[in-house]
């Protein structure tokens, strides 16, 4: 009997010049430096832009002067068992235990709130993650946690509580994924970082295994 490939959902936003960034933070840029269009043998480009784009994942130096760089991480936190958990809560909250529902039973979780529709147009109202959320997960032996929004944190924090308590947990942070067209459910999430040297965070293409 041959075996049933798996259903993959890409849960990646489209990187263009047009994604949405941090207020603030660099936009994504590509310059073509070589193409077919102009006589040469092969298209070249380079890109700029925040390493904070798309789906991506902040490495603990983002937000805690001891933490480690992005590719000092263990590359396990970002490959197996992953739950996704959908959550309807008012604009700008912050998700809290009550709200989730269902019994946590994977070791990464991911959010899907629908507070942050459009990848390439911003809007400050989106929903994050609370500190008692986040000691709630740490209790369920959670090693990451993700969410579809570009924070875990609200746009007008200074205080970063969720991603210090991300630190204090010792979890991993997912950012910027897109959940619409992905059920509740148990899944294989595969959203390795770049090994870039003492790098505070890294894009990634996270998608989802069935």
């Amino acid at each position: 009997m041959s075996k049933k490939s798996p259903i993959f959902h890409d849960i990646s936003p489209t990187i263009s010049e047009s994604i949405a960034v941090f207020p603030g933070d660099t936009p994504f840029h590509v310059k073509t430096n070589m193409d077919f269009s102009q006589g040469h043998h092969l298209k070249l480009s380079e890109i700029h832009g925040t390493v904070h784009l798309g789906a991506h994942t902040d490495a603990p130096n983002h937000y805690h002067p001891q933490g480690q760089s992005i590719d000092e991480r263990d590359l396990s936190i970002y490959f197996g068992e992953c739950q996704v958990i959908e959550v309807s809560i008012d604009r700008k909250k912050r998700i809290q235990p009550s709200d989730i529902g269902v019994e946590i039973t994977s070791p990464r979780v991911l959010f899907k709130t629908s507070s942050f529709p459009n990848p390439d147009n911003w809007n400050s109202d989106f929903n994050s993650l609370s500190v008692e959320l986040v000691e709630f997960l740490k209790s369920k032996n959670v090693i990451l946690v993700g969410i579809d929004t570009p924070s875990v944190d609200p746009e007008d924090s200074k205080a970063l509580e969720a991603h210090n308590a991300i630190y204090k947990s010792d979890m991993a942070i997912l950012e910027g994924i897109v959940l619409e067209n992905v059920a509740n459910g148990t899944y294989t999430l595969s959203a390795f970082p770049l090994k870039i040297k003492g790098a505070d965070a890294s894009p990634v293409r996270a998608v989802l295994m069935e």
